[in-house]
């Protein structure tokens, strides 16, 4: 499919609690939300999007405190059901219908508030290797949870250069990409990257820390849940034993999508297919 002449997005800004959101709308077809992982913004899956844009009404938005998307109180902290009620907030205000959303890595533990807190919203959610520590056994769970803490105190101590070789390690992520797709819309380390990813070490992680979702709930939510990995993602790791929880959890058989941890973003044609297949099952 040519994306080339795909039409730009249509940008908006909306009131939440607290924060002011910044979002975009591009293509036709029944909704999509994408949620992004880590320190992404409404962009991060630019060329994943342009893939979807033909028969999708894509939905991608800045979480509060990045980007665009602006805390009243810049020191005020977050929490996972603040992101989700933003989520809520922005589909309420785009559509009174139920919804798909494709969660990535924190967007997926965003989305498990939703279909939650605001059952019926979302028609299905993919959940991609989600970062949610409370699907695991309580030793595995305090084991991972000790793993992010880390991180916040290797960024504190020695920086942003450093925090990423060790997110890549815990989440298994290889920065390299041998495989990733040509044509890439390059996505460099710019000055308002590394706030978000600032902000996504020192907030979201403590966010996911101390999270209180009671997971079981889960399994009885109308959203129907599909757990996803990524085909490169080492078994071993934390996000990776949360796809393979959260399968068992709600029953589903677990898809694996091209790439690894950030397959939206390294394999979008691929990953854009994938997507329709797990679609097309609902």
């Amino acid at each position: 499919m040519d994306t080339t002449t795909a039409p730009g997005p249509t940008a908006g800004m909306l009131r939440a609690a607290g924060a002011t959101l910044y979002y975009e709308v591009r293509g036709t077809g029944p909704m999509l939300l994408i949620s992004q992982s880590g320190e992404g913004d409404a962009a991060r899956s630019k060329d994943l999007v342009d893939h979807l844009v033909a028969d999708h009404t894509v939905v991608t938005y800045d979480r509060r405190g990045l980007s665009r998307s602006t805390l009243d109180d810049p020191a005020q902290s977050v929490s996972l059901a603040e992101h989700a009620d933003d989520v809520h907030r922005l589909l309420s205000h785009l559509s009174d219908e139920p919804v798909l959303m494709l969660g990535c890595s924190l967007g997926a533990s965003i989305g498990f508030h939703v279909a939650v807190d605001h059952p019926g919203q979302i028609s299905m959610l993919i959940a991609h290797e989600p970062v949610t520590p409370r699907l695991l056994p309580a030793d595995r769970r305090a084991h991972h949870e000790q793993e992010l803490a880390h991180i916040q105190r290797v960024h504190r101590r020695d920086g942003l250069a450093a925090t990423f070789k060790v997110v890549a390690e815990v989440l298994g992520i290889d920065p390299a990409n041998p495989d990733a797709e040509p044509g890439l819309t390059p996505q460099p380390t710019t000055p308002q990257r590394a706030s978000n990813f600032d902000f996504f070490v020192e907030h979201d992680f403590t966010a996911v820390i101390g999270d209180t979702l009671d997971v079981t709930a889960l399994a009885d939510t109308p959203t129907r849940i599909v757990a996803a990995v990524g085909r490169t993602t080492p078994r071993t790791v934390f996000d990776n034993e949360c796809a393979f929880a959260l399968a068992d959890l709600v029953g589903s058989d677990l898809h694996e999508f091209p790439g690894g941890h950030n397959g939206n973003t390294t394999h979008p044609r691929a990953y854009a297919a994938a997507l329709r297949t797990a679609f097309n099952a609902l």
